[in-house]
């Protein structure tokens, strides 16, 4: 797993975290990983943060056996560690605002330790805000006395909630209800704040309401759900107040000293009252809204004493204007302003500007060669801001000061690349304050080369292994070469040499990437044709002449269950049954036949292993798990059927497995011709007998199909010739004797037919009682012919051709 930089989210997590890591790193511990969390605050005691062991890529069995625990340090311990679940659990309640504040993101840092080997992970859990914490004020009323006289648009600061709650769910906006005197304006300061004031739109009337209730609301809008706080506000109206109060100076002068501590007296303002009682009794405040006297400055309300609230830097303000007011109780006001001169210390270090550098310089500069242009300031000043720099190491650069506060860095003495590629310059520069300050930067500069180093590469020769039946075009690995040139004269480019494996070149197996030195597979490689083969990858730089290098590399095939077992012995045959005969008289381990079978795969995946799957006799055989040997495994009785089938299932030990199946018949028989009766009826193979079904159903489907046609054709012939008969018969026109070829008279004086009929007869035994009526029929056509060919005057000579030509039609339709 790869290691992560460490991130920083709390300032305090990330300090224990880089100590942490820093005693493991002394220890010698291995950091194999990094993992973050993202939970919400207030979840219940023993809820799931995350499976560690899951997102580690652990297993729940090395979390055991490595006595995996939390480390936190000093801290408290927040989430706990299931081992036999590999889950981190909430172990007390976290509330991200007593954790971390105002800061965000908030964040738990603690680490995993491991034994056995000893391993170090870190973990990072960041704790989300919720809106749990409504706006509130710090006190729940606040009370104004106001005179009637007040004029309109006067306005009074009002106390501002505060809510613990971050981001979208801290404090948005306010209201203030009713509005029929005042108006609430809120105004945003620069800060992100929001200064609340409370501005009078519509005169006091004593005789009227002597007292107002107002209540002013904080939301967070955001929030969700969405939440609220409250104060009241409670006004009481003043009777006139005729006497204002009056500064005794309208402006002050002060000085203070930068970097003074909270709480240092600054100035004392004083202002008088002509009245009397309450009336005279003066308040005093800082009414500056726009910039930050606020955040620097307070004053005392009753004595009129500024003091310093926050830090005061020079650099950042050198004099400060304070607008300050005094009011008396019956809302009359004055006011002055106070200004103070801040006085400077020696507290900032002269900062360095890099104006123009050069990151690469030829060894064959000249003396003097300009390298780099610096700037100093110091926000100091006097002689806190007087600024001297110079080098300490003792390298081939010097400095010059060219103008006040401007120096420039160049070269003392020759550069040699072979001796030194890269310097690193550190100036340092100190002002005169007392005591001094200081600073120091560090230039990183390059020497620039010829090519005058070839590449080479991380080693002498490379082996790589990849699976066959691989996707083409599949990274395979790398190989990588470096050039102790630089820049260009060291980039290297990879190039796959010409060659040729069993006669194919080796650019039809592989291909490197140019830039990276990927090699991929051009095509997907078969372990059974091909194991192993070598092909020289070129390095070479770019640099003018290139210089190159070279390597062998060495593929390697791994093998993949592929292939299926092939059985070899017994042979399956369609058409016949081979069994294997067991004498009555065997024992128990009778050796009955060896079921042999390869896998042209290899190693673990060309392992086979033999069972039995299904048998006519279970408890009578056994097949031999490892060799294939299938043997008895009780006495043979004479209550054993003769025919006995075994079906044997070959597996290799491939993930997934790949299995074939054979089936071996048996005869439990002590005689040859015993063997040969039972097994004259011995089913077939299933699919052969699915097989001849199959084809004898379809050779009935023909021939019922032809006879049907043939049927058919012979009625319609009948239909046909009967019909001409019938024409024949009745027409008046005179009848042409019809003579079939060979057929015809013999110069009409014998009166016979001129041809000889031979017929094949084939009888069965049972047929001596049928005849053969066709040759009767023949018989009686020829007489009758004879005789009219030997009496012709006995008939009339149309009557004769008519029956000439049925006799002729007769002899034509004898079918049997």
């Amino acid at each position: 797993m790869r290691l992560h930089a460490v991130q920083s989210i709390e300032q305090k997590g990330t300090l224990l975290a880089i100590k942490l890591l820093r005693n493991v790193l002394m220890l010698n511990l291995p950091l194999l990983g990094q993992v973050s969390y993202s939970i919400p605050e207030e979840m219940e005691k023993g809820a799931v943060i995350g499976n560690i062991a899951q997102d580690l890529g652990l297993g729940v069995d090395r979390l055991k056996s490595g006595k995996a625990r939390i480390y936190t340090g000093n801290t408290e311990e927040y989430v706990e560690l299931k081992r036999d679940r590999g889950v981190l659990l909430i172990k007390d309640r976290i509330d991200r605002e007593s954790l971390c504040g105002q800061t965000m993101p908030c964040a738990l840092h603690f680490q995993m330790i491991l034994e056995n080997p000893m391993e170090f992970y870190t973990v990072t859990v960041e704790i989300t805000d919720i809106n749990d914490n409504p706006p509130t004020f710090e006190r729940g009323e606040m009370k104004y006395e106001i005179s009637e006289s007040a004029l309109t648009g006067a306005r009074f600061v009002l106390e501002k909630a505060i809510d613990d709650d971050v981001g979208v769910n801290g404090l948005s906006s306010y209201t203030l209800k009713p509005t029929d005197n005042f108006v609430l304006k809120t105004i945003n300061r620069g800060d992100g704040t929001k200064h609340v004031e409370m501005v009078l739109q519509k005169p006091l009337d004593r005789e009227k309401h002597e007292h107002l209730s107002l209540i002013l609301t904080a939301l967070d809008d955001g929030g969700e759900p969405q939440m609220s706080g409250t104060m009241l506000i409670v006004i009481t109206v003043l009777d006139v107040n005729d006497n204002a109060p009056v500064f005794t100076q309208q402006t002050y002068k002060a000085t203070v000293t930068e970097n003074s501590p909270k709480g240092t007296v600054v100035a004392t303002v004083t202002a008088s009252d002509a009245d009397q009682g309450s009336n005279s009794k003066i308040t005093y405040s800082i009414t500056n809204t726009l910039d930050n006297v606020r955040k620097v400055f307070q004053v005392n309300e009753e004595n009129g004493q500024i003091s310093l609230f926050g830090e005061i830097d020079f650099e950042r303000s050198r004099h400060f204007q304070i607008n300050l007011r005094a009011s008396d109780e019956g809302g009359l006001t004055d006011s002055c302003k106070l200004i103070v001169e801040v006085q400077d210390l020696n507290d900032n270090k002269p900062e360095i500007n890099i104006m123009s550098k050069s990151n690469v310089i030829s060894e064959d500069a000249k003396l003097s060669t300009v390298v780099t242009m610096i700037n100093i300031e110091d926000l100091d000043s006097g002689e806190n801001g007087n600024v001297k720099c110079f080098v300490i190491e003792n390298i081939p650069f010097m400095l010059k000061t060219s103008t006040n506060n401007f120096y420039s860095l160049v070269t003392d003495s020759d550069l040699d690349r072979e001796r030194a590629s890269e310097y690193n310059i550190t100036v340092t520069c100190s002002d005169e304050g007392v005591p001094s300050l200081s600073s120091s930067v560090t230039l990183t500069l390059q020497i620039s080369d010829v090519n005058d180093n070839e590449p080479v590469f991380e080693r002498s020769s490379y082996e790589a292994y990849i699976v066959e039946n691989n996707t083409p075009g599949v990274s395979i690995f790398t190989v990588r070469a470096t050039d102790a040139d630089w820049n260009q004269n060291a980039r290297v480019s990879y190039i796959l040499e010409d060659s040729s494996v069993n006669g194919v070149p080796v650019s039809s197996y592989v291909s490197i990437s140019a830039d990276s030195g990927v090699i991929h597979a051009v095509r997907s490689f078969d372990y059974e044709q091909i194991k192993d083969f070598q092909f020289r990858v070129k390095a070479q730089d770019g640099g003018s002449p290139p210089l190159s290098s070279n390597v062998t590399v060495k593929m390697m095939i791994q093998d993949q269950n592929d292939n299926p077992p092939q059985v070899l012995y017994p042979v399956q045959t369609g058409g016949s049954v081979v069994a294997e005969m067991v004498p009555r008289s065997a024992d128990v381990g009778y050796l009955v036949t060896k079921v042999v079978a390869v896998d042209v795969d290899s190693g673990q995946n060309a392992w086979l292993s033999y069972k039995l799957q299904k048998a006519t006799d279970r408890a009578l055989f056994e097949v031999g798990s490892q060799n294939g040997e299938i043997r008895t495994i009780r006495q043979v009785s004479d209550k054993d059927a003769v025919k006995q089938r075994l079906s044997v299932i070959v597996e290799d030990n491939g993930q997934p497995s790949r299995s074939a199946t054979v089936i071996v018949n048996v005869a439990v028989a002590d005689s040859f011709p015993e063997v040969l009766s039972e097994f004259s009826d011995f089913p077939h193979d299933k699919e052969y007998n699915d097989n001849l079904t199959f084809y004898l159903v379809l050779a009935l489907a023909v021939v019922s199909f032809l006879f049907v046609t043939c049927l058919v054709v012979i009625i319609s012939v009948k239909i046909y010739r009967w019909r001409q008969s019938r024409i024949l018969y009745h027409s008046n026109l005179p009848v042409i004797p019809y003579y079939p070829p060979r057929y015809s008279d013999t110069l009409g004086t014998t009166g016979t037919l001129q041809h000889v009929y031979n017929y094949e007869v084939c009888r069965t035994t049972d047929s001596r009682k049928s005849d053969c009526k066709f040759d009767r029929e023949m018989l009686n056509v020829s007489a009758s012919l004879n005789v009219l060919y030997r009496n012709p005057h006995m008939f009339d000579r149309e009557v004769t051709q008519s029956r000439i030509s049925v006799y002729i039609l007769q002899f034509y339709d004898v079918d049997s």
